[in-house]
């Protein structure tokens, strides 16, 4: 690999202890107007999941082995994880990345459908945190879409196939396959993009196990009642499944690359109890962060990011 110097994994971030909860969602609200009321809900969800989020610690892995499979391919950089919400904040990564003298990156967005929210704030943050430290000659390619990567539909397929045997013959016949994401403004720019990569990385799965019985739904709405966000909601499907007489429900999170509150407490909290107080049988399938498929995924999109080299 000629170009890339280092690599840098871009994420959202969470809190690693129960005293950093609010002034991290206070961080994440800054600016958007969020009453004081939401902040206090989601604080009181960490506090059920935990006090903390592993958002942090499935990152920080995902790059000690991005790092090893790039250094067995011959390409031995360094891997920098730097988050927009909490420590290591991006302008700390930039600093460091600044401090060794590096000045080529690929860039990796921990966002498997794209829209204003999930990539080009990344984006942008990345450029803010650039100019804030004197950064300004460290430039970055970002990997190409990879929401119908095979590797990553393979990977998410694994994960799925993983609850399904532990179903007998018949469970696995009368199971639906529930696929979500996070909930956005329709309004906010590229919402279509988003909602069509989502619903392509879901067939793609869908098409990967063999199964014919899946819908989607969304998930974790936060924000203004009286905006339209992405619908249906998760809890909402659920019960309509239950009304239909279905028995058992498989919720596969495609939507989200790492457990963090919003499937710790959205969906194996919140969906898993009106699941049961429905009478249905609930699964949850794990996400893709740390398997070896995904993380060879990276590799790959990160050789083919890089070009060839000028001739001298």
């Amino acid at each position: 690999m000629k170009i890339f110097d280092h690599v840098l994994i871009i994420g959202f971030g969470g809190p690693t202890r129960r005293e950093d909860i609010l002034p991290f969602l206070e961080h994440v609200a800054r600016g958007r107007n969020i009453p004081e009321a939401r902040l206090k809900e989601v604080l009181h969800h960490y506090e059920r999941v935990g006090g903390f989020s592993p958002y942090n610690a499935y990152t920080f892995q995902l790059a000690e082995k991005l790092k090893a499979a790039l250094q067995s391919e011959g390409a031995g950089i360094p891997v920098f994880v730097g988050m927009r919400n909490w420590h290591p904040f991006l302008d700390e990564a930039l600093s460091e990345i600044k401090i060794r003298g590096l000045k080529r990156g690929a860039g990796i967005i921990l966002a498997p459908h794209h829209c204003e929210t999930s990539y080009e704030r990344y984006i942008q943050n990345v450029d803010e945190a650039r100019k804030a430290v004197g950064a300004v000659e460290t430039q970055y390619q970002y990997l190409k879409p990879w929401h119908d990567h095979p590797l990553f539909v393979q990977a998410q397929a694994d994960e799925v196939k993983k609850i399904v045997d532990t179903l007998l013959p018949e469970e696995q016949k009368s199971a639906h396959f529930l696929f979500s994401a996070h909930s956005i403004p329709l309004d906010m720019p590229g919402a279509e993009r988003y909602q069509e990569e989502f619903r392509q990385s879901s067939t793609l799965v869908a098409s990967e196990i063999g199964i014919s019985r899946w819908s989607i739904a969304y998930q974790s709405r936060s924000g203004n009642p009286h905006q339209r966000w992405a619908e249906p909601d998760v809890v909402s499907v659920i019960k309509q499944l239950a009304e239909k007489g279905e028995k058992r429900v498989v919720l596969v999170p495609v939507g989200f690359l790492c457990d963090n509150v919003e499937v710790l407490y959205d969906l194996d909290i919140e969906a898993k109890a009106e699941a049961e107080k429905a009478g249905l049988q609930y699964l949850r399938a794990c996400t893709v962060t740390d398997h070896p498929k995904f993380v060879s995924m990276l590799k790959t999109l990160i050789f083919e990011s890089s070009p060839a080299p000028n001739p001298v």
